[in-house]
């Protein structure tokens, strides 16, 4: 079987590597593009989850800085889609009198979910490991709490009154519009067609900027750190400011994502942005393959694919089974609230079987069987005369 598929794959292999590169990436392009018409043709409605797998997609970039490039545990990464939301949200919202254009929102909302990530960053960052996942995870728990209580906000000093039950975020009921962009006097609306190419042309932006970093000077440093920051350091990289660039611009692509959730939604509410989402997200990077965008993308597409559609039919399969057997207990059953067993399930597995991740760069595949390689070669040695 292997020799067949090597003999059938031979002539794509024999082709530059550069050459391969380009084919791939046309060909990915050009589905992309064309996917909105063969839906409405084969009527399969699914642009609008797509759209959604997408955004998704791009906080697992973003994400993928913090995790995959610089080796940071980032449990509350949900958080700064929080903000870059609520940001949207509030520019925007009739209730404010603001109402911004889109197009300055979606910057702003970068730029506040940026400095944010510089906020938090800047205390937690001389933390490691374990101490550093806590505190990340406490801050993912915090920024929810917070937007509940900004629905009433009073500032005062002494007798002077600053704020007085200002309502910045509603609290618990949320905002509701948001607003909408406009291309001249064509307004997004129901159609999913225009927020999928919006949702592309952010993801092209965002996908062009990660490969800019990751063979930049700031890229090699993260990596750097991530495998021995000791060493990087007496190489002359500053862990701190280097550790702060990746949780900024980690969270400046997710204030991209939440604008355009916000937009989309229509709507935003506190529960919307619980923990569950940051796993979500950090599960797409770990089993994609840390450190790869390809693989993160790939990964990404797979889980929410399992997710949406795997989980869905086979619910639909197994209840129809129960009712042509005549048992009570297949017809009830949801596997859809097991979501997260399987997603658990798999992480485990993966981390066992496959550390890398499922699409792995070589870089990092070489550097995790290196470590696995170097007792077994000290061994072979010492066992020679």
């Amino acid at each position: 079987m292997r020799e067949t598929w090597r003999s059938l794959t031979a002539p794509w292999r024999a082709l530059p590597a550069r050459r391969r590169q380009i084919i791939t990436w046309a060909t990915g392009i050009f589905l992309l593009l064309i996917f909105p018409v063969a839906d409405k043709v084969f009527k399969w409605r699914t642009l609008n989850d797509v759209t959604d797998v997408l955004v998704l997609v791009i906080l697992a970039l973003g994400l993928n800085i913090v995790v995959g490039y610089a080796g940071l545990l980032d449990f509350g990464y949900a958080a700064f889609f929080a903000i870059g939301a609520y940001t949207a949200g509030i520019l925007t919202w009739p209730v404010h009198g603001l109402e911004w254009s889109f197009w300055i929102v979606i910057w702003a909302a970068v730029i506040v979910a940026a400095l944010f990530g510089i906020v938090i960053g800047t205390p937690t960052l001389r933390l490691r490991g374990d101490y550093l996942a806590i505190v990340t995870l406490a801050f993912g728990e915090i920024v929810p709490v917070v937007i509940r209580n900004l629905g009433s906000l009073t500032i005062q000093i002494g007798p002077w009154k600053l704020l007085d039950k200002w309502n910045l975020t509603n609290g618990v009921q949320g905002l509701n519009p948001v607003g909408r962009p406009w291309i001249g006097n064509y307004e997004f609306g129901f159609d999913p067609t225009p927020w999928y190419f919006l949702i592309l042309l952010i993801g092209a932006l965002v996908i062009f900027t990660n490969v800019r970093l990751q063979n930049s000077r700031l890229g090699r440093a993260w990596m750097a750190l991530r495998e021995d920051e000791t060493a990087a350091d007496c190489m002359g990289v500053n862990p701190i400011t280097t550790k702060l660039l990746a949780f900024a611009l980690g969270a400046s692509f997710s204030g991209f994502s939440g604008a355009f959730f916000a937009a989309k939604l229509q709507a935003i509410f506190p529960e919307l942005f619980k923990f569950n989402l940051s796993i979500m997200v950090l599960c797409m990077v770990i089993l994609g393959g840390m450190g790869n965008i390809k693989g993160v993308i790939i990964g990404g597409m797979l889980i929410q694919l399992f997710d949406r559609v795997i989980l869905t039919q086979t619910t639909n399969l197994v209840q129809a089974a129960g009712r042509s057997l005549n048992i009570a207990a297949l017809t009830t059953v949801d596997l859809g609230l097991w979501r997260w067993f399987f997603f658990g399930l798999a992480l485990v597995i993966v981390m066992v079987i496959r550390p890398e991740g499922l699409f792995p760069s070589a870089a990092r595949r070489a550097e995790l069987h290196a470590v696995d390689e170097e007792p077994e070669a000290l061994e072979a040695s010492e066992a020679c005369p």
